[in-house]
């Protein structure tokens, strides 16, 4: 399957595309605004794997060009650019096209980061909110420590809490989620349940910020 992650030039999209690409068959195809970046970033990719011996297929593309053939689409991109990234893309998503939101909203002031919760509940739902008919939205990969995730020679043993309202699209996204080596998909309801899946990403951060054995922390739940 294709899976573009838009964004992928960035932490977490970096981190998604190294574990995807040698850990699953999937293609992934790396989006940025710039064409000539993703392309540069997918370089990147494909030589730390190649130095792994694993021959995968990374490709760079502007942002529209990664989603018009990818069945999963990730958007790996600030909360603030959500609206203008799917609506950027709305033209080359078909009918049962997946979209993936990993993002949080968040502020940060002397005391530490907080979460800011967006008018729409979440920015789970800001997404769904933007993505055209047919589209479905799932939001996942919140929890994730992006340093962590890029390191290949790391272990991951740790949960991401999956969300959606459409029971087939969350079930494509958990099949890719569990396609990562260590990566454990927990569903987690529908899109309602999205704000407190996602005020976790400051509460994580914070506690890597004030505890220096926690670095690059990661959720397990037993």
């Amino acid at each position: 399957m294709k899976i573009a992650i838009l964004g992928g030039t960035g932490d977490i999209g970096e981190g998604l595309a190294l574990r995807l690409a040698a850990d699953t068959t999937h293609r992934i195809r790396i989006g940025s605004r710039d064409a000539e970046r993703a392309e540069t970033k997918a370089e990147e990719y494909r030589t730390e794997l190649d130095s792994r011996g694993i021959d995968a297929t990374v490709a760079g593309f502007e942002n529209e060009a990664a989603a018009a053939e990818a069945r999963v689409v990730v958007l790996a991109v600030p909360p603030y650019h959500i609206g203008d990234t799917v609506e950027a893309i709305s033209d080359v998503l078909d009918s049962g096209d997946v979209l993936v939101s990993p993002a949080a909203g968040m502020k940060r002031d002397e005391e530490g980061f907080h979460y800011h919760r967006p008018g729409a509940g979440s920015v789970t739902r800001l997404a769904a909110d933007a993505a055209p008919e047919g589209v479905t939205v799932v939001g996942a990969f919140h929890n994730l420590a992006a340093a962590r995730l890029a390191n290949l020679d790391a272990d991951l043993g740790i949960d991401t809490l999956v969300v959606g309202d459409d029971e087939d699209a969350k079930r494509t996204v958990i099949d890719v989620a569990e396609g990562i080596e260590g990566l454990r998909a927990l569903d987690t309801g529908g899109i309602a349940n999205a704000p407190e899946i996602e005020a976790l990403v400051p509460l994580l951060i914070n506690l890597t910020e004030h505890n220096e054995r926690l670095h690059d922390l990661g959720v397990r739940f037993q």
